[in-house]
């Protein structure tokens, strides 16, 4: 018994050492994995890699006259700007003209703003540039010191403000645009503002409003002529009140009191 149960041990050991044996001689099963080294990678891209490469080649090769025409389309074009602008007063004042006969807007003179009101100077007046003049380039003219708004009514023009009656009291005072006469010096702008008392006329005559009144006023036509054409159907249909209204108007009329219905003066 006991020499069976040994004879099983060694024969088990047996098949042990065997099946080693076996394992050993036939190796171990290894996977291989190749890893490039940086050269490889540089000479021989993955296949991948090549197609990729392949396709933004292509892309850019295709956008590439596009993008071209887009840049030569793109070009900003510069405008020519002239450096040099003509003066304003070139397109009023004449040309081949004595000098001393140029208004005074087309002259440069030496005035003196620290000047005496009211004195009169010598001052040294030449034509502006590019002026093309004759006589003399360089000419005394004179000159009384104040400023353009300071100027008398004979030496400035005046706008009328028509918006406005003319026999209203107290008198009404208007603000007028006013523009120095072209042959008078002197300082500070020469457009100006100014308060004036209110006249302008918009035509109507004494002469023919007396002559209507005393003729037709009693058919209304001296009203209907001023513009009161309502008082000039009262004067038609009653007969000039009975004579009564057509001697009073007359005499209004005569001495100026009755004046046109729009506030302006006789003329």
């Amino acid at each position: 018994m006991a020499a069976t149960s040994s004879w099983l041990r060694y024969c088990s050991f047996l098949i042990l050492i065997s099946c080693a044996i076996k394992v050993c001689g036939q190796g171990e099963t290894t996977t291989k994995f190749d890893i490039p080294t940086p050269q490889q990678t540089e000479s021989n891209p993955p296949a991948s890699t090549k197609e990729s490469i392949a396709n933004m080649t292509t892309a850019s090769n295709e956008s590439s006259p596009s993008q071209e025409a887009d840049l030569t389309t793109a070009q900003p074009t510069t405008q020519a700007v002239s450096s040099t602008a003509m003066p304003s007063y070139l397109a009023v004042c004449p040309s081949l003209v004595n000098c001393t006969n140029l208004s005074v807007e087309c002259l440069d003179c030496q005035l003196n703003s620290s000047c005496v009101y009211g004195r009169e100077y010598n001052v040294t007046c030449s034509p502006k540039p590019d002026l093309n003049c004759t006589g003399d380039q360089v000419f005394m003219k004179r000159f009384r010191c104040r400023y353009c708004y300071q100027s008398d009514a004979s030496e400035h023009t005046c706008t009328h403000n028509t918006n406005c009656r003319v026999n209203s009291n107290p008198p009404t005072m208007v603000r007028v645009n006013c523009s120095i006469n072209d042959d008078v010096l002197c300082l500070g702008q020469r457009k100006f503002y100014r308060r004036n008392r209110c006249n302008w006329t918009s035509g109507y005559r004494w002469t023919t409003a007396l002559t209507f009144s005393i003729t037709l006023g009693g058919f209304g036509a001296d009203r209907f002529y001023l513009g009161y054409w309502r008082q000039g159907l009262g004067k038609l249909f009653s007969f000039g009140g009975l004579g009564v209204w057509t001697l009073v108007d007359v005499v209004l009329i005569a001495v100026g009191y009755v004046g046109p219905e729009d506030g302006s003066y006789y003329i």
